[in-house]
Parts: C-alpha cells; structure tokens; sequence
C-alpha cells in the first residue's frame, strides 16, 4: 500500500512545480487553461492517494487541508497571472494606436547627430538640473568644429535649438549630417546634459515591449526615449 503521510512531497506541491514548467515553456496557453487542469490533476491524485492509503496510518485531514488551500493559492496565481497578460497586452494595442498620431512629427530622442537641410537644422538637450551657462559644439564627419552656439543660463528640462547653417566664419555649411556636443557649468562644476536629436516619425511598429517609432536616419527608437513632440 501506499503510505501517503511519508510523502514529504503533497499533491499540491506537486502540481504547483508541473504549472510553473508550463508557465515557462507555453505562458499564453498555460494561462488560458491552468486553472481547470491543475483542479483536474489534483483531485485524481488526491482521490488515488484516499484509495491507497494505510488504514493504520491514514491521511492526516490536517494535511489534506493544507494541500486544498495549497491548491488555492495556486488557482489564485495562475488566474493573476492570466489577468495580468491580458492587461499587459491591452496596453500594448492602446499605445500603438496612440503612438500613430505622432506619425508626421517631429520629435526630440537621445542623440548627438544634427542634420542641416536648405539652412535648417534642429537639435536639443536635456538638463537635469539647471546651469550658469550651456554651449552646444557643432562639428563635420572630420572632428573639425563647425559652429559653437551659446546659450547662457538655462533652467533644467528638455531645451530644443536651431541652427541656421552659418559657420563661426560666417560661411554657409554644407547640407548634411553633423555631430554636436552639449556642454554646461553650474558654479565651478560641468554637469552632464543629454544631446538630444531631431527626427520625423515615418512610422509605429507595434511590439511586446511597446510601440517603436521609425525615425528614419536615427533608425527606431521606444516610445519611452522621446523627450519631446515639437
């Protein structure tokens, strides 16, 4: 006979182990039908263990309560666990479909690269605390400094700028890609600023993890890295 008090390991352990393989291996699945087969699988086992236990030393109703509210909890887990995907994914859908209204505009995203088109150009910085003085570092593809801009005192926040192509000769700058630094002082110490650059958003590609943006150039970004909607 089957002497189910020796068994360290209860029904319910037993089960909660099996789900959470499955959980692992198949989520979406699991969660749709864990509940029932958990139920299923434990009453067979309880009932076999009932049938084949010793008369001398029968099961402890003590234990068997304890495997039932074992049981429960993991009832109780799994049906979170489903009611948290599906929120999780409804979220996902409701950001991709709001992310799509930013298809068209422009945005402000981590970056150190500034395009200059017919004498345009837009770039930004994000302050995490405010500064004496800030000045942004204009330089070609060869390091060679083009234009540096100075913008003085400024509060913390995301800061956008333009720059109209001229160059600290006074010539026009060629159209295309540069790269910018941004620097800032407050009292005798450089504090650390973000660059920020400027794109277009072409496109919202839904994901797991959220809405991504095309950008274009700059490539995809989260919807989570834009600073600001210009």
């Amino acid at each position: 006979m089957i002497n189910s008090t020796q068994d360290t390991t209860s029904a319910a352990a037993i089960l909660a182990s099996q789900n959470a393989q499955k959980a692992k291996d198949n989520p979406t699945a699991s969660a749709a039908k864990g509940s029932s087969d958990t139920q299923d699988r434990f009453l067979k086992l309880l009932v076999t263990q009932m049938k084949n236990q010793d008369p001398l030393n029968p099961l402890d109703n003590a234990q068997v309560t304890s495997q039932m509210a074992q049981l429960s909890t993991v009832s109780g887990i799994d049906k979170l666990n489903s009611t948290l995907q599906a929120l999780s994914d409804s979220m996902a859908v409701g950001q991709s479909v709001s992310a799509t209204s930013m298809i068209g505009r422009g945005v402000l995203v981590p970056g150190s690269t500034i395009n200059l088109a017919k004498g345009q150009a837009i770039g930004g910085m994000d302050l995490a605390q405010p500064a004496d003085n800030v000045s942004v570092t204009i330089q070609d593809a060869a390091g060679n400094t083009v234009r540096t801009l100075q913008f003085g005192e400024q509060k913390a926040g995301v800061l956008p700028f333009a720059w109209d192509g001229t160059t600290d000769t006074g010539a026009t700058a060629a159209d295309g890609a540069y790269k910018f630094t941004v620097d800032a002082v407050l009292g005798d110490n450089a504090t650390n600023p973000t660059s920020l650059s400027f794109g277009t958003v072409g496109a919202v590609t839904p994901g797991a993890q959220g809405a991504t943006l095309d950008l274009g150039p700059l490539g995809g970004f989260a919807l989570s890295s834009v600073k600001q909607v210009m």
